[in-house]
């Protein structure tokens, strides 16, 4: 009886594996945190990421036309009143011979600055009140909805008018009548979202540690609702220079000779039929910053919701 050649059979059913057949384990991707795969994420979104590049373009354009420009927002001259855009005047003048790319650009930087300070208002106080109410809950939680229902009941337009008749119309009693009752839709959400929060693992372990409720509030349960709270200020400074808009073109916004998109399509909206370029290009630049914000906050939404990740 012949004997098995034991090493050739060992080599036989224990070849040695090469490098090459060990490139299914290896990684392929590098480790990434939340934020760095919601970014990665929100670039292969097209039409958000071209909404964050035109947002980009106009405040910049905002910021650095107005300083280099040749005229001033509120220099008259009467000789070139409701002149054609030509090449000293890019986007013509109005009534009173006002460079229209000096105001346009000038009108907004204002409309976008009371929009993002109006989103800053409702987010500090929503975020708060919100994340208060959810902590707490019980007669706290009763009391402070109810107090939410009575300020959303207010009316907004009548909240505005008695502020302008107080305190005049302009830039802060815009801000101000929209922080009155913007920060309720806030609140409600991150209620809602922290309700959730409240009772998850470690906000107990945070209470076991002895953490104090606002410590609890502000380092364990805003930081996980900051997904959602960002994607709502992106709905919240369109929505508030939608307002300023709306009050200036019934005038009861921003006063000549200071301009804002809203009193720039209010005056292009009376020589529309002269001067259509007038109400066309604030139009243009409205749609653009309304649009922008609105496709961006949908990439967001997306691109920060956990369920969405691959």
């Amino acid at each position: 009886m012949q004997t098995p050649n034991n090493t050739s059979e060992a080599n036989f059913k224990f070849a040695p594996v090469s490098n090459k057949s060990l490139t299914g384990d290896r990684i392929v991707r590098p480790s990434l945190n939340y934020w760095q795969d919601a970014w990665r994420r929100l670039k292969k979104n097209r039409l958000a990421m071209a909404g964050l590049i035109i947002l980009a373009a106009l405040i910049l354009l905002a910021i650095i036309a107005p300083l280099v420009s040749s005229y001033d927002y509120q220099t008259q001259n009467l000789k070139l009143k409701n002149a054609m855009p030509s090449a000293d005047h890019w986007f013509g003048t109005d009534d009173f011979g006002r460079d229209l790319w000096t105001r346009v650009w000038v009108g907004t930087r204002i409309s976008l600055f009371i929009g993002i300070t109006a989103a800053l208002i409702d987010l500090v106080v929503g975020v708060i009140y919100g994340g208060i109410s959810a902590y707490y809950g019980g007669k706290v939680d009763e009391v402070m909805q109810r107090t939410i229902e009575i300020v959303y009941a207010i009316p907004f337009l009548l909240i505005a008018i008695l502020l302008i008749m107080v305190i005049g119309s302009g830039i802060s009693s815009i801000i101000i009548a929209y922080s009155i009752t913007g920060w309720v839709p806030m609140a409600r959400l991150v209620r809602g979202q922290m309700l959730t929060l409240k009772e998850q693992e470690f906000v107990l372990a945070s209470r076991t540690l002895g953490a104090s409720p606002m410590r609890i509030i502000l380092r364990s349960l805003i930081p996980n609702a900051l997904g959602i709270i960002i994607v709502q200020i992106t709905f919240v400074v369109p929505s508030a220079i939608f307002t300023e808009a709306f009050l200036s073109f019934i005038g009861l916004g921003v006063r000549p000779p200071l301009a804002s998109l809203g009193n720039l399509l209010s005056d292009g909206a009376n020589v529309m039929r002269l001067y259509a370029y007038r109400l066309i290009i604030p139009t243009i630049v409205f749609s653009l910053i309304l649009i922008s914000f609105n496709v961006l906050g949908d990439g967001l939404r997306d691109a920060l919701d956990p369920k969405m990740r691959k």
